[in-house]
């Protein structure tokens, strides 16, 4: 920590520290959604076939696939984060995103390798995935014990600010290549390994910046503190129902989150059938949109607290996320398009501007990485990574519409426990020590 940042005002150093943490997390959500973004190009040139659902398909099973090993990273970087910092544990995550970029940017295609290309991209897919296991918890545990008590709803929306704005870089990206670089057949043959390249050298950049980044006084306080002899995930284990809260509060919003952000770019290409510009203009402004809510609702949690917003996206997503998705599927309109998916912003937002903030909340010092990070990550495996695999198996089967119901009754599912939990503003563990 240098003099120069130990000499700034309280807040102004509490910002710098959001900044940096913050601007590493856009850049690790840019390198992950990079692949969503691009794989309408790159798809047939790792899964031949005739049939686009198909290839669609095989590229949003490898997407899954990179959630399957994120509840392993969310261990192995919660576990580096409680025992030995948030700030070195950041640091290694993004620079595993680096190395996973860097594969996909340099891997051969199947026509020239076969069976290696699709197994190369599965590979760097799982490598992202420990990555971004890891940089949930340490990112979301950072943000929350930096912030001031009185603002940290408003703080800890920074999260998924960069979060979505991770996505939008990569989405503003692919409309640069589309209009103003290259042609659509540019972008097939080689052009979709432009963005993971730019990703692996910002990432680079961000794990620099990282190394200046204070620790919080909370992990310095517990630090002092005698350590505890069991395991992380043992550790764990003594918070029963604060797990489980974790793995219902998440479950409806993870599984709104990847379809409003994910699944949107292909579903408003192949069921509504925009063209790819048009679509990716919608996607763009939807984001925009999400992005603004983001510190908007936070700001407003920590004014009438976490749980009357969490009630609120549980309510309005099990009611209106089948008409939306119904009206939206029938859609020739791009205008009405994007006013539908910004619909579905304003109650999904509910969650994903204080999520983070209401996992921190729960757990105390010496085991909030760990506990944000594992069942969240176990969580987003099984109901977020897996809705865009799910909803083109659906579409395939020629059942679209039901995974507008599978969303919905998740979401529901989650509003059981939102209505149930306690408001994490009045009742935190910020200060608790395991």
């Amino acid at each position: 920590m240098t003099q120069a940042y130990l000499d700034m005002p309280d807040a102004k150093r509490r910002i710098k520290a959001i900044f940096i943490g913050s601007m590493g997390n856009l850049v690790e959500w840019y390198d992950f959604y990079a692949y969503t973004a691009f794989a309408l190009y790159f798809a047939p040139a790792f899964f031949p076939s005739h049939d686009p659902v198909v290839q669609q398909l095989n590229a949003a099973t490898l997407f899954a696939a990179g959630f399957i090993v994120r509840p392993l990273g969310g261990w192995l970087f919660g576990h580096l984060a409680d025992r030995h910092g948030r700030r070195l544990s950041l640091m290694v995550s993004v620079g595993m995103m680096c190395v996973g970029s860097l594969i996909i940017a340099v891997t051969p295609t199947y026509a020239t390798i076969g069976l290696a290309a699709p197994a190369l991209l599965a590979l760097a897919r799982v490598i992202e995935g420990l990555s971004l296991g890891g940089e949930y918890g340490a990112s979301a545990t950072y943000l929350t014990e930096i912030a001031d008590p009185e603002h940290r709803g408003f703080y800890s929306s920074f999260q998924y600010v960069t979060l979505i704005g991770g996505q939008l870089c990569a989405i503003l990206v692919l409309l640069l290549l589309q209009n103003v670089f290259l042609t659509h057949q540019q972008l097939v043959e080689w052009g979709w390994r432009i963005p993971f390249v730019i990703g692996a050298m910002l990432a680079i950049v961000t794990a620099l910046m990282r190394r200046d980044m204070p620790e919080t006084d909370s992990y310095k306080e517990a630090q002092k503190a005698p350590k505890p002899q069991t395991s992380s995930l043992r550790g764990l284990l003594k918070y029963p129902r604060e797990v489980a809260i974790v793995v219902g509060l998440t479950a409806g919003g993870t599984a709104a989150f990847y379809t409003f952000t994910t699944y949107m770019q292909t579903f408003v290409r192949q069921t509504s059938g925009f063209s790819d510009i048009v679509t990716t203009y919608i996607i763009a402004g939807s984001l925009i949109f999400a992005l603004i809510l983001q510190p908007v609702y936070g700001a407003l949690s920590d004014k009438i607290g976490r749980k009357p917003l969490l009630v609120f996206f549980g309510v309005a997503g099990a009611a209106l996320t089948v008409p939306i998705l119904m009206t939206l599927s029938h859609t020739r309109s791009p205008f009405l398009a994007f006013l539908l998916i910004c619909g579905a912003w304003v109650f999904t937002a509910g969650y994903t501007s204080i999520n983070a903030v209401v996992k921190a909340e729960l757990f105390p010092t010496n085991i909030r990485a760990t506990g944000v990070a594992v069942p969240y990550a176990v969580t987003v495996s099984i109901f977020g990574g897996t809705a865009p695999a799910i909803a083109l198996f659906f579409k395939q089967q020629g059942h679209e519409e039901w995974f507008y119901y599978y969303l919905a009754g998740i979401i529901f599912l989650s509003l059981l426990v939102y209505a149930t939990m306690r408001d994490t503003k009045h009742r935190s563990a910020m200060h608790q020590h395991a």
